[in-house]
């Protein structure tokens, strides 16, 4: 581990470390309702989570960069492949709440989002690259884009999962902009993503309630916003300190405790310190991420590691601002805490990327 960057790895370590804590005590009420005992989901989410994840992170730390890049096409298409066989295939698919994003293959399943967010990444850094020269056009630079990310984000959008699609291309856009594209074209994509969001939220009822719940929190507090008030009554609880370790009351009534609304429960256990220390770590790691791409020599390097900090970053901003009330709920995880193995493994995975490209800025 010479020439590490000890601070992203120490930051890693914590959110990690913070990450299983709470999730034990998150976890704990569904896992008695759904097994009887509090600690099967977290048993679960320790090997095939944390624990694969461990394997995946050596992956990423020990296998050449350069293989990212020459094989990101094919990755990238096996990814959307794997994507297509979970929407044909009833037999290998996993339908929950009127969504399919799970293949199940020998009773393990996985979600093939969570490969295709790091395939897309690594294909975009390859794409960026190739066409710096080129990017600044409409024609040979911004459409192109514009394709690419609507093709990638039209098999998330079949899942019916907006809030992955907005990660998706919130991360492209700011490796669009990192990659040298103008003011003008982003004012462009800012447009039509304003008027694909709009069409997005209005074909889907369940969409249009939570803009509704969004701004006006008290509409339904027993039906459509009982989430967002569940969450807010634990945040509010939680005081400045917290009400301690595992003792979070609002666990009970939370509808995913363990999954999106997480960063509630934390807030209630730990407290305003806490969450000022949660975001400070998260801070710290985006700074390092920036840092580690800034160092680099190498442009696919910048672009692939400022591609996965922008990932995680933008994936807990729209979790933590959605379940503050800044944003109207969508579904969007908190990374290294909310449950999902496939996503904590690719994770980990993403980090070990990271955290190698972080030892080059001493080359």
């Amino acid at each position: 581990m010479k020439h590490t960057d000890k601070l992203l790895l120490g930051v890693i370590a914590f959110l990690l470390l913070v990450g299983i804590i709470t999730f034990a005590s998150a976890s704990a009420p569904r896992s008695v309702r759904h097994f009887g005992n509090s600690y099967s989901y977290f048993l679960r989410q320790l090997v095939f989570g944390f624990g694969l994840g461990g394997i995946f992170f050596m992956i990423g730390l020990r296998a050449p960069l350069a293989l990212w890049k020459k094989s990101a096409p094919l990755l990238l298409i096996g990814s959307l492949l794997i994507m297509l066989a979970m929407f044909t295939i009833p037999s290998i698919s996993l339908t929950v709440g009127g969504s399919t994003r799970w293949i199940v293959i020998g009773g393990f399943s996985f979600q093939p989002s969570e490969v295709l967010k790091f395939t897309f990444i690594a294909y975009l850094a390859a794409w960026i690259h190739s066409r710096r020269k080129d990017l600044t056009s409409f024609l040979s630079g911004l459409i192109p884009f514009l394709a690419i990310t609507g093709i990638v984000g039209s098999f998330v959008l079949f899942e019916s999962d907006l809030g992955t699609f907005g990660v998706i291309a919130c991360t492209a856009l700011g490796m669009f902009i990192m990659g040298g594209g103008r003011m003008r074209q982003v004012g462009l994509i800012f447009l039509l993503g304003a008027f694909l969001l709009g069409v997005a939220i209005s074909i889907e009822p369940y969409r249009i309630n939570r803009l509704l719940v969004f701004m006006d929190p008290d509409i339904d507090p027993q039906g459509i916003g009982y989430q967002i008030n569940q969450a807010r009554l634990a945040i509010g609880s939680g005081g400045l300190w917290g009400r301690g370790v595992g003792l979070s009351r609002q666990k009970f009534y939370l509808p995913e405790p363990d999954g999106d609304a997480i960063f509630a429960v934390f807030a209630e256990e730990y407290g305003f310190i806490g969450v000022i220390i949660l975001i400070g770590a998260f801070f710290l790691f985006t700074v390092r991420g920036m840092l580690a791409s800034a160092h680099t020599r190498d442009p696919f390097t910048q672009l692939l590691a400022s591609g996965i900090t922008l990932l995680v970053v933008t994936q807990v901003i729209i979790n933590t601002a959605a379940l503050s009330g800044l944003l109207p709920l969508t579904g969007i995880p908190l990374p290294f805490m909310s449950l999902g193995g496939t996503a904590v493994a690719f994770l980990l995975f993403e980090m070990g990327v990271l955290v190698q490209i972080s030892k080059r800025k001493h080359l």
